[in-house]
């Protein structure tokens, strides 16, 4: 797999990706050493509009044509190499980063820690990790990014949690992470010693062992440590145990942002183990769809019991990943196309659920279905950001999330047949009911008991309007218009398919072209 990277000079005359890295960093270490709150705020705004900015500029650059790698860098020291670099798999991922997380402080404006100057650095440094290991392309460059991952969301979620159970929160997930990140570093290391027999020396970098994965050996044990590490961050049935018990206990501006990070397990097997391991991959495909197929209908079963609303999206989560890796193991263009653009889909979408949910536990302070009903008269900006991002989620025509899926459901009947595609449209009629469930006791139902607006002379409406203006003229706007956004995926999509043994000779995956005419 001959890989030759557009550099980043060819494209700017500054190193996007590094930049886009190191704002955030900077930024959090500016509010850690500012002497007030207000400082503290500007610095953080400063550096999340700028990086909104740089994303915008990121996504008008990017040669959809072009499925080289591009805005490529390449440093080494001491011995080691630092690489970046964007294509199809990941140019969505890290402009909605940054979105979000300038979201995420806005809504910190409306809640308690608007003086909480650790939780906001905390907040801009998850940024900074979350892009730094979505342009990774050094297995352990990603594997280090994953690790200090972990820092701000223990941080955030013992620090600032809702929940009476937070140590337990932080406990369960470093023991299911823990594992992960071990499996994971394992299989990187497995695939940098792999190189040794050949004429190539110890290396991590990317492009390198996909140019060179025919000469590694233990390919099965790569794929299984791989992808069950993957699986844990994804997370796919049966590693989910941590994200309900997470986001009972955690805040909901850190989940927001982490939300995309979960999309990091679906990304981590579109670029670590396809182009490394293809073969093993397909052999394996069957299994991975059978898990695939029990986490749509666990998920969303067990978000139909759920009272607290957290842990019901926390389970959506889970269903909805199953779709996601179903379409992914298609192994044709058509399910890795839709496959990637509703991993996006889905992290927004579910990012406004979340913040509608926390406006009104700002406003009730309770979580628990039960004790609410009857919000929508005096909450109908939030009622109306939920039922817009419900309605995302479950794919209905107008939202992005449309034509992604039945993409990614042609994939599904093109590799797998009637049977999985009809699975994975039962599951989106049990996400309809969830989420329609939910938002009828919520909004509609009669209340169960009296509530308190957030602040009597105070009310933050403009800051709630602007969170919900902003995500719903994104969800709008790409639903009604998805095809820039499809062109931007499908010609990387097709040309990581062509690498597959079995399903690489498939004519469709032969005519990168055909991709680009289905969307005209």
């Amino acid at each position: 797999m001959e890989t030759v990277p557009s550099l980043w000079p060819e494209t700017a005359v500054f190193p996007l990706l590094t930049l886009l890295t190191l704002l955030p960093m900077l930024s959090s270490a500016a509010v850690l050493w500012s002497r007030s709150v207000p400082h503290a705020l500007q610095a953080a705004f400063f550096g999340a509009l700028l990086n909104v900015a740089l994303s915008i500029y990121l996504l008008i650059s990017f040669d959809a044509d072009n499925t080289n790698v591009q805005w490529f860098e390449q440093y080494h020291f001491f011995g080691m190499s630092y690489s970046v670099g964007l294509d199809g798999s990941n140019v969505l991922f890290i402009p909605l980063t940054a979105i979000l997380t300038l979201l995420a402080l806005v809504y910190t404006l409306i809640t308690r820690h608007m003086t909480d100057r650790l939780f906001i650095a905390c907040l801009m440094g998850y940024q900074a990790l979350l892009i730094g290991a979505f342009s990774a392309l050094n297995v352990l460059q990603f594997w280090l990014w994953g690790v200090l991952e972990l820092l701000p969301l223990l941080l955030l979620t013992a620090h600032a949690g809702t929940g009476l159970n937070r140590r337990w929160a932080v406990a369960l997930v470093l023991q299911y992470w823990g594992s992960g990140l071990l499996m994971s570093l394992a299989g990187f290391l497995l695939l940098g010693f792999g190189l040794i027999d050949s004429e190539h020396p110890l290396t991590f970098d990317w492009l390198t062992l996909t140019q060179n994965n025919a000469y590694l050996h233990d390919e099965v044990l790569i794929f299984v440590l791989l992808f069950f590490a993957f699986a844990i961050r994804m997370p796919l049935f049966p590693f989910h145990g941590w994200l309900p018990v997470l986001a009972e206990q955690g805040t909901v501006a850190s989940a927001v942002i982490f939300l995309v990070g979960l999309k990091m397990g679906i990304y981590g097997v579109i670029r670590f183990i396809f182009p490394m391991v293809p073969g093993v991959a397909e052999q394996w495909g069957g299994f991975v769809v059978t898990l695939g197929l029990i986490s749509i209908f666990y998920g969303a079963v067990l978000a139909l019991v759920q009272i607290n609303i957290r842990r019901l999206l926390a389970f959506a989560v889970v269903s909805h990943t199953g779709m996601l890796v179903i379409g992914i193991f298609c192994f044709n263009a058509y399910g890795l196309e839709g496959g990637i653009l509703l991993s996006a889909v889905y992290g927004l979408a579910s990012a406004g659920m979340l913040f509608s949910v926390g406006l009104i536990y700002e406003r009730t302070r309770t979580a628990y279905i039960p004790r609410l009903g009857g919000l929508f008269n005096t909450n109908t900006t939030i009622a109306l950001l939920f039922m817009l991002c419900a309605l995302s989620t479950m794919v209905m025509p107008g939202t992005p999330g449309f034509d992604a899926s039945h993409i990614l459901i042609e994939g599904t009947i093109e590799e797998y047949g009637w049977l999985a595609a009809i699975a994975i449209l039962l599951g989106n009629v049990l996400a309809a009911a969830f989420l329609l469930r939910a938002f009828q006791q919520i909004f509609v139902a009669h209340a169960k008991r009296n509530h308190q607006p957030y602040s009597s002379s105070h009310h933050p409406v403009v800051k709630e309007r602007i969170i919900a203006a902003a995500i719903s003229l994104l969800l709008i706007g790409t639903g009604f218009y998805t095809t820039p956004w499809l062109n931007l995926v499908d010609q990387s999509a097709a040309a990581i398919t062509k690498h597959f043994p079995i399903h690489g000779t498939h004519p469709l995956d032969d005519e990168p072209t055909v991709e680009g005419q289905k969307h005209e």
